[in-house]
């Protein structure tokens, strides 16, 4: 059976991380996604190493690319415009991450393409959204985090705010926010036969991941601080090195968790406190010192027969060849042309009825230019004629 979103059609003007993540989802789910790239702004993620053995291709877009035909044109020139009015007859999404204005001096706005296509869902993905002070300011992953609010109580007190390993504002915020923007949208055109605008702002959905600290700030508590809370070093959840300089997780915040976890480490006498002692500075080194007696893997025997919340801190080939990362599904292979075989992540999403659709892996721009214009009923002449004018740079 297709994919549950087999029936839409998505036209992507995005480049580098949450853009392409964000329709690669899409198109995981059975849409058909067209990226619209450009030598004037190519993708960077192009470009980033390792590169598929005898290929250009870098790893990057052959993974955010998974599953999208693509198509090149200079959207300075005027047969590009038109070519993209074409489409929007026939799609129905656009995706695009320029900054707020940059699609209108391209006369590609949502209005002028509303006027094309008026049920057409037109979604602008951004840092700083298309209205406010920030509005046009350049920025990354880890800007939209300093500015949420999220850093100033999250690392450690004597050493500040740290990074993750991932670009959470940019994923988490502005990817899934898309993906969930869109798909929103689509089942109200399905209700209405009303088409609409997206504003996706990558530091508005970090904001919003303050969901538990902001609750009480709003309703009048102090401001969170490093290591002072439940969740953010402030108790005994917390990371716990171990012999071999490896580490455990503890998160045993319910009572009956916490109960089986002072039982294996030999502290019975610190139930009674919870996992948020009044003596925290000096229960936790001394837990600290009981970790420190094994390795990682002892600990993980010792604990794999209690529920105590309790996992290693594994590294991502250990992750990644994990059983339950198996048992899950989450790793899903292609073969090459050349007959070598390329893993990457798979959806994270299951449905019972319509599968993931894993159809090809990401191709160099352009790669469907021609196909593309030929579905929509350009001929080969006016094709050739486009390329002498520098349509398809």
């Amino acid at each position: 059976m297709p994919g549950p979103l087999s029936n839409l059609k998505v036209l992507d003007f995005t480049t580098l991380l949450p853009g392409p993540y964000a329709t690669m989802i899409l198109a995981d789910m059975g849409a058909d996604v067209l990226r619209v790239l450009s030598d004037s702004y190519p993708d960077m993620a192009s470009f980033l190493p390792p590169f598929l053995p005898d290929s250009n291709l870098s790893c990057n877009l052959a993974y955010m690319g998974r599953g999208k035909r693509s198509i090149k044109l200079n959207l300075k020139a005027a047969g590009a415009i038109e070519i993209i009015h074409r489409l929007v007859k026939k799609y129905d999404v656009v995706i695009e991450q320029f900054r707020p204005g940059v699609m209108a001096k391209l006369g590609l706005s949502y209005e002028n393409l509303k006027a094309v296509n008026p049920s057409l869902i037109y979604c602008s993905l951004t840092g700083y959204g298309q209205t406010g002070p920030l509005k046009g300011r350049a920025g990354h992953d880890i800007n939209y985090l300093a500015r949420s609010g999220l850093m100033s109580y999250s690392g450690k007190k004597d050493k500040g705010p740290s990074l993750t390993g991932m670009q959470i504002a940019d994923v988490a915020s502005g990817s899934n926010n898309s993906v969930i923007g869109i798909l929103a949208a689509v089942v109200h055109r399905k209700e209405t036969g009303e088409g609409q605008y997206i504003d996706i702002s990558m530091t508005d959905g970090v904001i919003a991941f303050n969901s538990m600290m902001a609750t009480t700030y709003l309703a009048g508590a102090p401001e969170p601080k490093r290591e002072q809370e439940f969740l953010n070093g402030g108790s005994l959840y917390d990371f716990y090195e171990t012999k071999d300089g490896q580490y455990i997780s503890f998160g045993g915040l319910e009572a009956q968790f916490f109960v089986n976890f002072c039982r294996i480490i030999g502290r019975e006498d610190l139930i009674p406190h919870g996992i948020m002692p009044p003596n925290l500075e000096k229960a936790k080194n001394e837990v600290r010192e009981i970790f420190l007696q094994k390795t990682r893997d002892q600990w993980i025997e010792i604990f794999s027969q209690v529920d105590a919340c309790v996992e290693p801190v594994l590294s991502l080939a250990e992750a990644l060849a994990d059983e339950n990362t198996k048992a899950r599904e989450m790793i899903v292979e292609f073969i090459l042309p050349s007959g070598e075989k390329l893993k990457q992540l798979a959806n994270p999403i299951k449905f019972s009825a319509t599968k993931q659709e894993y159809r090809f892996i990401g191709c160099e721009a352009g790669t469907h230019t021609r196909e593309v214009l030929l579905e929509i009923g350009y001929n080969e002449q006016q094709i050739r004629n486009y390329e002498k004018e520098g349509v398809f740079n």
